[in-house]
């Protein structure tokens, strides 16, 4: 049998449909290089109630962690947070992520209430999802953890999953 060469300067686009590509072809992930690649997704989630009085940020107990391939590399956090809502009117009740149950990583608020999501609830009627997202650099290849935390303002309890659904933080490895 002849040996045919293409030369790709030939190939027009639509030559080569799916039907041409053997089932078990696949892109070796090396040709996949580059900054912006993802290079692994975690994912944890909370799928019971949580609620707090605490004035001062406390463990969900929503928590993933993931431990990059190199120090250069940054972690997309994704956060859902379902059914939140405080229990007084008029008074609310935030969430946010910390890194390694240490640092706030929310970059604004005051210094009490520095957060990601907030709710304020109409006498705890109304329930809202905290969604939100960040890029962090962690500069490390060590296990990082990413936690949810929550606070509610004086005189209210703030909730998490009170009407059942789950939550979820997701964490993708980027390429830097």
């Amino acid at each position: 049998m002849a040996l045919t060469r293409i030369q790709s300067l030939g190939i027009t686009d639509g030559t080569i449909v799916n039907a041409d590509i053997n089932a078990s072809a696949a892109i070796a992930g090396t040709k996949l290089s580059g900054a912006g690649k993802v290079l692994q997704v975690v994912q944890g989630s909370l799928t019971s109630a949580f609620s707090t009085t605490s004035t001062s940020f406390v463990t969900s107990g929503l928590t993933a962690s993931i431990t990059p391939s190199s120090a250069s590399n940054k972690v997309l956090i994704l956060v859902t947070c379902c059914n939140c809502y405080t229990q007084v009117g008029n008074l609310s009740g935030h969430t946010t992520i910390y890194l390694n149950n240490t640092t706030n990583l929310a970059p604004q608020g005051s210094a009490n209430y520095k957060s990601f999501g907030t709710s304020y609830s109409a006498a705890g009627t109304t329930t809202v999802t905290h969604g939100y997202s960040f890029l962090h650099s962690p500069s490390t290849t060590s296990s990082t953890i990413y936690t949810v935390y929550a606070v509610a303002e004086s005189g209210t309890t703030f909730h998490i999953h009170v009407n059942g659904g789950s939550s979820y933080i997701n964490l993708l490895e980027i390429a830097g």
